[in-house]
């Protein structure tokens, strides 16, 4: 696999205004993705944005190398209101790159001194190495984190998430992040209809994640933006081929599947986590201390948390990923 270019470019703006999701504000320390799975939503966006979209998504990787101071004066201004941020929601912010430039860490670290509440969304075991920051973001504002694990399925997993780190290894980052009090949830999207959608790949995940300690489980199925389709569909007839016709049937004239599809998965989610009792044990809960008579108004209770389908997001890099 060809490796990704870096490029160092400032930002000039941190925080981005989201409508029409359960979050008001997102953050991204890069832009594109070098986990490449060939599902990513943000695909769309890129098309649409008249840049590749194709097996060339990913090859390339925007570092915003100041991001960090940026979204120190954002979080300073009186118009703040301290709403949650998602972190992570349209690009993984613990891809590879993070190992060096270390920018989410450097995020996180502002959200907490700002008593800004956070979501991060990640494929990436390579958060453990954050556990402090993140801990402190808990206590200041408050946190929550979600890992994507659609299938615990070797082959599936190879062919559909080629830069992703193996789903255990991320489950065991899960209990790592759990065990220091941490909420981490895990989020079984996007799952692939006649791929991972069976009841038996479905009953390893929410076994495991039950196993590694996760505080709450959703799912969600896959959604074929123009941009994600071309390339979704051009490599499941490549891996999948006899699937193809069902996949062009199913999301004919439409990008969505409806509630005739979606409502039986997540009953079906439900079900298995009230059977294996999928839950928040933590023994250790780190929650958000209570603002000071000068701090401002401090949001305790995330509106999105780890047992919650976030509705309209995927985990970056399935840009969930």
């Amino acid at each position: 696999m060809t490796r990704p270019v870096y490029r160092e470019e400032p930002c000039r703006s941190a925080l981005n205004k989201v409508t029409g999701m359960s979050f008001r504000w997102s953050l991204n320390p890069y832009t594109g993705c070098a986990h490449r799975c060939t599902f990513c939503f943000v695909r769309a966006f890129e098309a649409r944005a008249d840049r590749p979209s194709d097996d060339r998504y990913g090859r390339s990787i925007r570092v915003k190398v100041n991001v960090a101071d940026v979204l120190e004066r954002e979080l300073a201004r009186r118009s703040w209101k301290r709403d949650l941020v998602a972190v992570g929601s349209a690009t993984d912010p613990y891809q590879p790159a993070e190992g060096h430039y270390r920018l989410t860490r450097a995020c996180i670290g502002r959200l907490a001194e700002a008593r800004t509440p956070l979501h991060l969304i990640t494929r990436g075991p390579m958060i453990v190495r954050d556990v402090d920051v993140l801990a402190e973001a808990a206590r200041r504002g408050g946190a929550s984190i979600t890992f994507s694990v659609p299938t615990l399925n070797p082959e599936v997993w190879r062919r559909t998430e080629p830069g992703t780190a193996p789903p255990r290894q991320r489950l065991r980052a899960l209990t790592t992040l759990v065990e220091a009090g941490l909420d981490v949830g895990v989020g079984m999207a996007p799952i692939l209809p006649g791929i991972s959608d069976s009841p038996e790949s479905m009953t390893a995940v929410v076994r495991a994640a039950r196993e590694a300690g996760a505080t709450g489980i959703w799912a969600n199925l896959l959604y074929l933006r123009p941009g994600t389709r071309e390339h979704f569909l051009e490599n499941l007839a490549r891996d999948w081929p006899d699937l193809l016709p069902h996949y062009e049937r199913l999301y004919a004239g439409r990008a969505y599947l409806g509630k005739r599809e979606l409502e039986p998965l997540r009953r079906q989610v439900n079900e298995l986590r009230h059977r294996y009792d999928l839950r928040d044990r933590r023994t250790v809960k780190l929650e958000a201390e209570s603002a000071g008579a000068d701090d401002g108004p401090t949001q305790l209770e995330l509106p999105l948390a780890p047992g919650v389908a976030p509705e309209g997001i995927a985990p970056a890099g399935s840009r969930a990923a």
